[in-house]
């Protein structure tokens, strides 16, 4: 393999911390799998992660000097289950990603947005590092995290996406991690069938990817069934809007993965292929 440009971005539901640890978590077998079945051909300069679990009032990027690694974040504390100990010993000591970082911050501003942050002491939180650990647990790949703004709309972050997609020419692999539905206080750990809400909207979001219907999706709130049931805060879809937009309007969107559990979550993840790449 070596390193080239990418033609794809991607959305993945990144899913409950433990699937790190735990083999008996679905999503974890199409993580560990990344590098033989989805991304086969390509090793990232940097990854670019798109988090949702790091919420700021604007664009922020973590900036990691040269020569030192992201810090792991272990923010589990909103969890109602009790984890397992193990999970706080696993590190993901990925190399930080400076100049990345300070390009995603000069792209954003130079494309309208008026102000980007900069965090100095922020790690990777687990919305990065547990996917990455499975996609990538040589953690050599540098990673920077850029935050979402629940405070904004949709098309907010579709057009952080579309100022970034450059990046691609640069060899940066563009990830969104968040989740195709969000709504815990509706999860049932009964073993109970997918709640039909959960469905409709997950089916409505496949459909309009897939579609190319790029202008739904960013005005998920009004089109889609049960928006508001599915995501009462956006924060978790929002990557996905990042990673479109970063793919350009006339790209393809691909179901990369799909399963369910506590009959309401959705572990849906997409690629996006651009189609003028070469």
């Amino acid at each position: 393999m070596s390193m080239k440009k990418m033609k794809e971005t991607f959305f993945i539901t990144h899913g409950a911390p433990t699937s790190a640890v735990d083999e008996s978590f679905p999503v974890r077998h199409f993580l560990t799998s990344w590098k033989e079945k989805v991304l086969t051909d390509k090793i990232p300069k940097s990854i670019l992660l798109i988090s949702a679990h790091w919420d700021t009032s604007v664009p922020t990027v973590n900036v990691i000097s040269d020569g030192n690694v992201n810090d792991t974040i272990y923010d589990f504390e909103n969890f109602t289950l009790p984890l397992p100990k193990s999970l706080y010993q696993l590190k993901y000591p990925a190399p930080g990603a400076p100049e990345l970082a300070k390009r995603v911050k000069e792209m954003l501003m130079e494309s309208g947005f008026n102000r980007v942050d900069e965090d100095k002491t922020r790690g990777l939180d687990h919305a990065a590092w547990v996917p990455l650990l499975l996609m990538y647990p040589e953690a050599n790949i540098p990673v920077c995290q850029l935050s979402v703004q629940s405070n904004m709309d949709a098309t907010h972050h579709y057009n952080m996406g579309r100022a970034l997609a450059p990046l691609k020419e640069e060899g940066v692999l563009i990830i969104g991690s968040g989740a195709a539905t969000h709504n815990f206080s509706e999860c049932s750990f009964q073993g109970e069938p997918v709640a039909s809400w959960a469905m409709e909207f997950d089916t409505w979001l496949k459909h309009a990817l897939l579609q190319g219907r790029h202008e739904d999706v960013n005005r998920y709130e009004e089109k889609a069934p049960y928006a508001k049931r599915a995501h009462p805060q956006p924060d978790h879809l929002y990557p996905l809007h990042v990673a479109m937009g970063a793919a350009g309007e006339d790209a393809k969107a691909n179901l990369i993965y799909q399963s369910w559990s506590c009959s309401a979550f959705s572990y849906a993840s997409y690629q996006f292929t651009t189609a003028t790449a070469s």
